[in-house]
């Protein structure tokens, strides 16, 4: 039975199933019991679970996540949870070094089931040290396995897999999406790792899209419609694995490509996703592909300094339109949209897509 959750509730259902199923699975991080329980996903767990296996931490990252390690290796599978990415800045070491590492440097007899959630995303004011939007550093990682959910389905679905992956997975969760909602079944289910999904069908501009910037990309498709222009929307889903089969299926339909990421532009995955393109599909190509991604300077606390570096679904049609020869001018932002700042979630995004 289907029925329609938030995407926080989606991700709360994954887990309490997880820790009911599999007496191995424990949940651990800083504010994990608290009264919020990371944005809702972990309400409730600890009364039901116990302190054993649904347990704050202290302030200390790089120890904590080698705990988590150390229990993977022994035959645990720990969801370490990072409020936000920044914090899992301090433990690197340890996930790239290590916990990537592992199975290889032991000829594949050793794994590392452990599943490291991390919230990114803007909003309120975070600045520079608290909206970072860093899962390129982690996709670059040989051993890592690298999800972004942007629905509530998969956010269910890509954490039971992750869950019960024999390899470390890091779980990115973009602040914005938790509150959105859509269509979740009942029970068991998994959505495999490394499959992209086609959210939305188009012939005339494939837009790769990641997390949030697909419910800005699906935005955007409606106001091409508007001007003709049908945009086809990929869900990624998966940066590692990347599946290229999906992405390269699209462009083959519309021989042209959009890249959108919630990450800086240079060095981002967006240009990952082209360098594939232009190395594989480069014959089929009209037009020289294309990246919306952040501006490339530290997000600064100030909503009127913020707000210029994030892009918006209005600036997604506008690119595209240059990319099919047609004029801009009748791309505009919307008037729901107008005044809202940019570190506010738009009204129009509850869900479901």
């Amino acid at each position: 039975m289907t029925r329609e959750l938030k995407y926080f509730q989606a991700i709360r259902e994954a887990l309490d199933l997880s820790l009911e199923q599999d007496p191995s699975v424990y949940l651990m991080g800083l504010g994990v019991p608290d009264p919020k329980g990371i944005f809702g996903t972990t309400l409730g767990l600890q009364e039901k679970y116990g302190p054993e296996r649904v347990m704050d931490m202290p302030t200390a990252e790089n120890g904590m996540t080698g705990v988590a390690l150390g229990s993977a290796i022994a035959g645990m599978r720990p969801v370490m949870v990072h409020q936000r990415l920044d914090f899992a800045l301090l433990a690197v070491e340890q996930i790239v070094n290590q916990a990537a590492k592992w199975h290889y440097m032991f000829a594949g007899k050793s794994s590392v089931p452990m599943v490291i959630r991390l919230v990114i995303g803007r909003g309120w004011g975070q600045g520079p040290q608290h909206s970072q939007s860093l899962q390129s550093w982690f996709a670059h990682v040989p051993g890592l396995k690298v999800v972004m959910p942007a629905t509530p389905y998969d956010a269910k679905g890509l954490m039971l897999s992750s869950i019960r992956d024999d390899n470390p997975v890091i779980f990115l969760e973009h602040r914005w999406l938790h509150n959105m909602f859509g269509a979740v079944p009942e029970g068991d289910y998994e959505v495999p790792i490394g499959r992209a999904h086609v959210i939305r069908e188009g012939r005339d501009v494939t837009i790769a899209a990641v997390s949030h910037m697909v419910v800005e990309a699906l935005q955007a498709s409606k106001m091409l419609a508007e001007v003709g222009i049908e945009a086809e929307v990929v869900d990624v889903r998966t940066l590692r694995p990347l599946d290229t089969e999906t992405i390269a299926a699209s462009v083959r339909k519309t021989r042209r490509i959009l890249v959108a990421d919630t990450d800086w532009k240079t060095g981002g995955f967006s240009a990952e996703i082209v360098s594939w393109v232009c190395e594989n599909q480069f014959d089929i190509l009209k037009t020289a592909p294309r990246r919306v991604a952040l501006s490339d300077c530290p997000v600064p606390t100030s909503q009127v300094l913020a707000n210029p570096c994030y892009p918006r679904p209005v600036d997604i049609a506008r690119q595209v339109c240059e990319m099919v020869g047609q004029s801009t001018a009748d791309i505009q932002v919307p008037v729901e949209s107008s005044g809202i700042p940019l570190d506010i979630p738009d009204a129009s995004f509850a869900g479901p897509f």
